[in-house]
């Protein structure tokens, strides 16, 4: 049976000439995920092509991570895995909280008010701030933009994907 794999960042650039990669986070954990020691899986986003590497230094730089893996010593070496997903294998994961939930469990969720009206699909999960925001796409007419709130969110039913929301007034033009 094959590994299943859940997107921790995107390698967007390199950075310098010592082979240390610039890393887009995609994870609420980007500070233990990137840790030094944390071994992870850069794969290509079409072919599916596979390298596992190990993060042995990594510090936080506007919004983004700075990483140097091991093996790659310079830029030429980092160069061509520009675009390239970082992974983590299923068993991985941490277990969470009660009321936290991973993007992968979030994404196609179906929303539905407390009502039982269905209004759309979670396609994306904002980080602008305080709280996140999920966007959900609604048929025949534009996102909604849900903040992750007590007061919005009644329900996340990770199992049956969908999420139960009380929409306050002005959420919905």
């Amino acid at each position: 049976m094959s590994k299943k794999y859940y997107n921790v960042g995107k390698l967007v650039n390199t950075h310098g000439l010592r082979g240390e990669v610039k890393v887009l986070p995609q994870t609420d954990f980007a500070e233990t995920r990137f840790a030094s020691g944390s071994k992870l899986s850069l794969q290509h986003p079409d072919s599916g092509q596979k390298l596992e590497v190990e993060v042995t230094g990594a510090r936080e730089h506007k919004g983004m991570f700075i990483l140097k893996l091991k093996g790659f010593n310079d830029i030429n070496e980092a160069e061509k895995y520009k675009g390239w997903t970082l992974k983590i294998a299923e068993e991985e994961l941490d277990k969470l909280e009660d009321g936290e939930y991973y993007y992968h469990e979030i994404m196609g969720c179906r929303v539905l008010t407390e009502d039982g009206e269905e209004l759309g699909t979670i396609s994306d999960i904002l980080r602008p701030g305080a709280n996140d925001v999920w966007v959900v796409d609604m048929p025949k007419k534009k996102q909604l933009l849900l903040p992750v709130i007590d007061d919005v969110l009644l329900k996340v039913d990770v199992a049956n994907k969908t999420v139960t929301v009380r929409l306050l007034e002005g959420l919905i033009s």
